[in-house]
């Protein structure tokens, strides 16, 4: 089944970056547009809103417990036998989670990332999960995205449809893409505009302490030079405390242009899942871990990642073979 992409037209006007209060609806929605020449069709505004707007699955684990970081925050790490098992493991988490979130608010508001988590995210589609999970009740976001278009081979969006929305029942107005017709910047204003309309309507929570939408599950993966999301070490970005989505230009790793959230977002979340595979993390997992000198405890774009709620980090032997 195609997931359809929820976006924004250009003609939105940047609004500000902050929620000190609940925003105010002016304009009634309406959807509209279906290209037809995308893996997928999008729905758009046409009106304008305006105003601010533990578990542990009983799977193969080579240990899992909760460890300090440098920067003093708690985490439970889980280390996996292979990939296999981490993947089935990762969706019983994501399928408990998605039962508690969807009894409890009535939606349950996901994050993907790029990379190799969705390749994590297989054992979702297959039985027992892909005919017991109540998808109707699923939102899902990107934490980051190329600014190229939705069929292109650098797209976020179109490896995260290829092999895993394609293949469950998510309802399609429920899948929020960036308008890639607009620049890095625009993109990034139009889909800050799209989440907080739905933080407005109900459908993203926020949190009471930031202000910043609290999305119930973030699924980030890292890259061997410990960046998240497209927060890459060293770049200014990493210091983003007021915008909920921004840009980037000049991204050390193609392609260039990107929007991404910003850490108070990614920060805000109820549960985060680090998803760790492979031999090329194990110097990032090291120094994240707690490894590293403590004169350098947060040299990583990684280690900035501090929920309000809990983080989970997922590894395979591979990626905590220096631990």
């Amino acid at each position: 089944m195609a997931s359809a992409a929820f976006s924004l037209p250009s003609t939105l006007p940047t609004l500000s970056s902050t929620l000190s209060k609940s925003p105010k609806l002016s304009l009634p929605l309406h959807s509209l547009s279906v290209p037809s020449n995308s893996p997928a069709f999008s729905l758009s505004f046409s009106q304008i809103f305006s105003g601010v707007s533990r578990f542990h699955p009983a799977q193969k684990q080579l240990g899992s417990r909760a460890l300090a970081s440098p920067t003093g925050m708690a985490s439970d790490k889980r280390v996996f036998d292979s990939g296999e098992d981490l993947a089935v493991s990762l969706a019983k988490y994501t399928a408990d989670l998605s039962d508690h979130f969807a009894n409890k608010r009535g939606a349950f508001t996901v994050v993907l990332s790029g990379g190799s988590l969705i390749k994590c995210l297989r054992k979702l589609v297959e039985p027992p999960y892909v005919d017991s999970i109540d998808w109707s009740k699923w939102h899902v976001f990107w934490v980051d995205e190329r600014v190229v278009p939705k069929d292109h081979v650098d797209s976020n969006y179109k490896l995260a449809h290829d092999g895993f929305l394609s293949q469950v029942p998510i309802l399609p107005g429920h899948v929020y893409a960036i308008n890639d017709a607009l620049s890095a910047e625009g993109a990034a204003e139009d889909y800050e505009t799209c989440l907080k309309h739905l933080v407005n309507t109900k459908v993203v929570d926020v949190s009471a302490a930031s202000g910043f939408p609290k999305f119930d599950l973030m699924l980030l993966g890292m890259g061997p030079d410990g960046h998240v999301a497209s927060l890459f070490p060293g770049h200014p970005l990493l210091n983003e405390n007021q915008k909920w989505v921004t840009f980037i230009k000049d991204s050390p790793k193609p392609p260039p242009e990107r929007i991404t959230f910003s850490f108070p977002v990614i920060n805000s979340s109820a549960y985060i899942a680090l998803v760790v595979p492979g031999a090329s993390k194990a110097d990032a997992v090291y120094t994240a871990l707690g490894g590293g000198s403590s004169q350098n405890a947060e040299t990583l774009p990684v280690q900035r990642v501090a929920p309000e709620g809990v983080l989970t980090w997922f590894l395979d032997k591979d990626a905590a073979s220096k631990l």
